[in-house]
């Protein structure tokens, strides 16, 4: 199921939009939708990752050195 989302952009961005779109035959609503799916996981990570790393600042988590996981998991090298 699809929903509807509102979103303004810059008019150099649409301008650039429209381009692409009339050069490849496909609409805007494809590209938004094309760059929102590739970028959102990175998103989602970076987010992670600073959420994590305040976390650790505050004292509130704790970090352990690659040796202290290989040993953990029985893993060598």
């Amino acid at each position: 199921m699809t929903q509807p989302v509102v979103v303004r952009f810059d008019t150099e961005i649409i301008q650039r939009l429209n381009e692409l779109a009339k050069r490849t035959g496909r609409t805007r609503s494809y590209y938004i939708k094309e760059a929102v799916e590739e970028n959102l996981v990175d998103m989602e990570l970076l987010y992670l990752a600073q959420s994590r790393s305040e976390e650790i600042r505050k004292g509130k988590s704790k970090t352990i050195s690659w040796e202290e996981v290989k040993k953990q998991n029985g893993l060598q090298g």
